[in-house]
Formats: C-alpha cells, structure tokens, sequence
C-alpha cells in the first residue's frame, strides 16, 4: 500500500533491515553477552543482558518513530526537505564513526582492547546486567543513530498503527537476534556451546573495529543517498 508519504509497508521494511542488522552486529554488546554466559552466573545474567538489551532497542526505536511521526508529509512534487535533512545529519554521523572504528582497529599482532568493566563480568547480577544492556542498546551512539535512522523511516511512512507496529517489530526482531540467539541456546545446551562461544568472542574482539567501520559506511552512504533523493 502506498499512503501520502509516498512510502509502502515493503518500502519501510526495506528501510530498517539493514539499520536492523547494523544494531545486531553490536560486537561489544556480543561479546558481553558471552562472557555472561562462560561466567559462573551464567544463566542469570545472561537472560537480564538479553532482556535489557531487547528492551532498550524498543524504547530507542519507539521513541524515534513518535517523534518522527510529525514531520510533514512530502510536498505536492514529492520531496521531503525535513525528512532529507534528517538522513543526510545522520547518515554523516554515521560516517564519523565509521572513521573513529576505522582508526581504532587493532595492528598486526597488537592485542584488542576491550571496555575495562568486561573484566568486572563475574561480579554482574541480573539487573545490572539489564541495566548495561539497556544503555549499550538506547544511548550507545552508533545504536542511537541506527535506531533514530530506522525511527525516521517508519514514522515518516504514515503507516496505521498495525503497521508500524509490524515494523518496530521487525527492527526489534533482527536488532536483538545475536545476543538473544546465543543466550536462548546455552539455556538449552550450554555444555555444547561453551567452546564455540570462546572461538566466537576471540574472532568479534579482533574483528570488531573492521566489521563496524565496513559497515557504518555502507549505512551511512545509504542515508545520504536517502537524504539527497527527499530533495
């Protein structure tokens, strides 16, 4: 269906999948999440983690998608100067931190750093756990971009509400994925997945910086191709 704004449902959901699947290669939120999971609280602070995390996607996609939702609808010739404004500030934003992540990759041989509170994982209970997956995942800068990106494209879609609850949905869905993955199958075979969990975290910390910065770029010039074709 196409409405007022000149966008369809199919349009929206092509619009977030892939801001969906820049929040579900999250590596630092990832790899928390792991070593949740390989701590001896494993159980407990891995379902708050993937709880904080779900949750804090939502309110962040939500929050966008209300505010987004009023923004005039596009002009009689079909542009869309506000909405085109938005995407192209965020999708330069996103190309800031695509450089900032390209800059930080480790050099050959050098050891990856990591957030220095991942040391202190042990000691997590389930609401802190909650709780820092609630921030990696609503006030993170490259999450909240994403999510203000996605946010922009579902409110400004004048879906009904059924719809645009499909999309958040959708974004939530995908966005969450590969924390909420691992976690739901070490509750149900942790033994078997102890040591591709260990493999796993080892390749996203040495990977990390190359894998985000690869990937807010082609987000981010996305954005401004979005940003440029609402003009």
């Amino acid at each position: 269906m196409i409405n007022e704004w000149g966008f369809g449902m199919n349009g929206v959901i092509g619009s977030v999948l892939p801001l969906a699947l820049g929040v579900a290669i999250s590596v630092v939120p990832i790899i928390a999440a792991i070593l949740m999971l390989l701590s001896p609280k494993a159980k407990v602070t891995g379902v708050g983690f993937m709880l904080g995390w779900i949750v804090g996607i939502v309110v962040a996609v939500t929050a966008f998608t209300l505010l987004s939702s009023v923004v005039p609808a596009n002009n009689s010739n079909g542009s869309n100067p506000v909405v085109g404004t938005i995407q192209l500030v965020l999708g330069l934003l996103l190309l800031v931190v695509a450089v900032r992540q390209w800059k930080s990759r480790p050099k050959a041989g050098e050891t990856p750093k990591l957030p220095k509170w991942m040391k202190a994982i042990d000691s997590v209970t389930f609401f802190s756990a909650f709780g820092l997956a609630f921030l990696l995942a609503a006030v993170n800068p490259k999450n909240l971009l994403l999510a203000a990106s996605a946010g922009v494209s579902i409110g400004t879609a004048g879906l009904d509400v059924g719809s645009t609850v499909i999309a958040i949905v959708i974004f939530v869905v995908i966005g969450a994925s590969t924390v909420a993955v691992p976690v739901i199958a070490y509750l149900i075979a942790p033994d078997k997945l102890r040591a591709p969990l260990g493999k796993m975290r080892e390749w996203l910390a040495r990977e990390n910086a190359l894998i985000m910065a690869l990937l807010m770029l082609v987000i981010g010039v996305n954005l401004i191709g979005k940003g440029i074709g609402s003009f």
